[in-house]
């Protein structure tokens, strides 16, 4: 069993250097003192300038793109942490990548979810703290304590302040795949739930083609869980605007924004989506459709809580 002192200490790697400061300051720390870096030759290089001897310690790094760079970051921070003598070491993963790949769908697949969970555990990672997996089983792969947060309530919240009357909206699912998440959004709103039947050909297409529900008269709030090239946000939206929705709203707790989905979503059917900054968005993606929602309150409450040894599951509903 791990023993550790009363000293919580907040490292970050590279990806999200914002969240981790705004976390920090909520738990009432300072960021820890690191410097991570890289050699000539690309190799990641890693300096810990503070004693964490005994501490209690957590680690925010996403593993968002650069996917391979930051886990690696993440992996060698930990490994650093261990051999410091950390008392027990977190890994806090707002945004945990290779998520896709959880069973083999076809023969010769990696498993590549389960894969980078032994590496993270065996370089020295306690627990985990993460927030939205794209497959709420891939907890199962871990052989350590997960703590799995969901942004529904944050993102209903935001909806709740910002909209006076719902009375008139749906919550429509972009595909089959999110309907769970979807129901559990339009339950904490009240609203009714719709449906967008998909097929998709091949990875990063998709093609819209029902929608189960009526969206027609109604202002709708699409619901995923992450948005990569934007593809099945936008054809859902511009696929419930045919079918004779109002307003439209989308909403996400990871935002990757690849390859040229900022365009996709600036000239969609959508007025507004919604983001959490799991994934740190960078100045030039950052245009007037999209609101950003900070997630450093649920995070700091999970640290403070897992360090005092009080549930966490409080900050599911």
């Amino acid at each position: 069993m791990n023993t550790y002192n009363s000293s919580i200490k907040i490292f970050a790697c590279n990806s999200n250097i914002p969240l981790a400061k705004a976390i920090a300051n909520v738990v009432n720390r300072e960021l820890g003192q690191s410097v991570v870096g890289a050699f000539a030759d690309g190799e990641i290089s890693m300096k810990i300038n503070e004693s964490v001897r005994g501490a209690d310690v957590y680690i925010l790094q996403s593993t968002s793109p650069p996917v391979n760079d930051n886990l690696m970051e993440l992996l060698i921070m930990t490994d650093a942490m261990k051999r410091a003598s950390a008392g027990r070491i977190t890994a806090v993963i707002p945004y945990f990548g290779y998520a896709r790949q959880d069973r083999k769908a076809r023969a010769r697949d990696p498993i590549s979810a389960k894969l980078v969970a032994n590496l993270i555990t065996v370089a020295g990672a306690d627990r985990i703290l993460t927030m939205d997996l794209h497959c709420a089983q891939l907890q199962g792969f871990f052989d350590i304590p997960v703590d799995h947060l969901v942004g529904t309530p944050v993102l209903a919240n935001h909806f709740k302040k910002h909209i006076d009357d719902l009375s008139n909206y749906i919550a429509v699912s972009p595909d089959l795949g999110s309907v769970g998440r979807t129901r559990a959004f339009a339950e904490k709103l009240n609203i009714p739930l719709a449906i967008v039947d998909k097929r998709r050909p091949q990875a990063n297409v998709s093609e819209i083609m029902n929608i189960i529900g009526d969206v027609n008269g109604k202002n709708v709030i699409l619901v995923d869980d992450m948005i990569d090239t934007g593809g099945s946000i936008t054809n859902a939206a511009n696929a419930v605007r045919q079918y004779g929705a109002l307003k439209i709203h989308a909403c996400c707790t990871h935002a990757l924004l690849s390859r040229d989905a900022v365009e996709k979503i600036e000239k969609s059917a959508m007025d507004e989506l919604v983001i959490l900054n799991t994934i740190a968005v960078p100045e030039e993606k950052r245009i007037d459709k999209i609101t950003i929602i900070s997630v450093e309150d649920v995070f700091a409450d999970s640290i403070k809580r897992i360090h005092e040894g009080l549930p966490v599951s409080v900050l599911f509903v």
